[in-house]
């Protein structure tokens, strides 16, 4: 759906926990989540850094969007 979103002229980014499948399905901007169980968060840190975790990754993910891009581009670390 990413891809198709895109290519109507919609900037997305996709936070994902498997990268590689964000790859094949054509995904222009790709932000890595955590895990597969907890993708915006870690239950095992406790509330407050759980969201310290998920703000820090839509941040990313909202910069991502103002990035032109030709190709896929994974924003693994800040920019």
């Amino acid at each position: 759906m990413v891809k198709e979103i895109d290519r109507a002229g919609i900037p997305v980014t996709h936070i994902c926990t498997v990268v590689p499948i964000s790859l094949t399905i054509g995904a222009n901007r790709i932000v890595p989540a955590v895990g597969i169980p907890y993708p915006l968060g870690d239950p095992t840190k406790g509330e407050k850094k759980s969201h310290e975790i998920r703000e820090h990754l839509v941040t990313r993910a909202l910069k991502a969007l103002t990035v032109p891009v030709d190709k896929q581009t994974v924003f693994e670390e800040d920019f």
